[in-house]
Parts: C-alpha cells; structure tokens; sequence
C-alpha cells in the first residue's frame, strides 16, 4: 500500500463503535460520507473517547484497516478538520497529536511553465 500526496483522507466527524468490521466501515462511508469506498482515498473513524482510530483504505486487491490505539491522551476534534478531506501530510500530523488548527501551510504555488 502507497499512499501518495494525491489521496485524501476523509475523516468521519461522529464517534465509531471499534468493533465495527470492515463492511460496517465501508457502510459509513457510503451512506453517511457519500463517498466510494473503493475510491482508493483513506477514511478515518475515531472512537467515543477518541483514543482509537481506525484508516480504512482500498488498494486494489481488497481493503486494508489500520488501527491506533493511544496509550496517553486523546486524538484532536475530529470536527475541526472539515468535511472536504485533508491531505496526507495533515492525516499524519493529526495522528501524531499535532494541533493543525495552530499549524501555517505555505501557500499553493501555480506554475505554468518551468523557466
């Protein structure tokens, strides 16, 4: 599995029961994300004390599900990352406890040519 800067991640803003299985997961995603489950991107579900996340992530071959458990602390609110999907970079960020509400991102750069 490679996870490009070309995938999003789409986080699901209300707590998830962790128990639920891959098909639970993917029912989410499509009936309360509106998304494709097969889509490639990543989708991410916290748990109620939000201490435990789950990535479920299409590759072609089938479904991968990676899950963190926190031995301290609490993931940041899902919430605040918005609806329209973040980037790699920020899933990563997030998972690692950065607060990105504090964080400044260069500005996008458009080039039409390279000199």
């Amino acid at each position: 599995m490679i996870l490009s800067s070309a995938i999003r991640a789409y986080v699901f803003n209300q707590a998830v029961d962790m128990r639920k299985s891959i098909d639970a997961l993917s029912q989410i995603v499509c009936a309360c994300m509106g998304q494709d489950p097969l889509s490639g991107h990543v989708f991410v579900f916290i748990g109620r004390r939000r201490d435990k996340a789950k990535l479920l992530v299409w590759d072609r071959h089938g479904f991968w599900v990676l899950y963190k458990r926190l031995e301290r602390g609490r993931f940041g609110d899902p919430a605040r990352l918005g609806g329209g999907g973040i980037a790699m970079s920020e899933l990563v960020a997030w998972l690692e406890g950065i607060d990105l509400s504090r964080a400044r991102r260069l500005a996008a750069v458009e080039v039409s040519r390279v000199r």
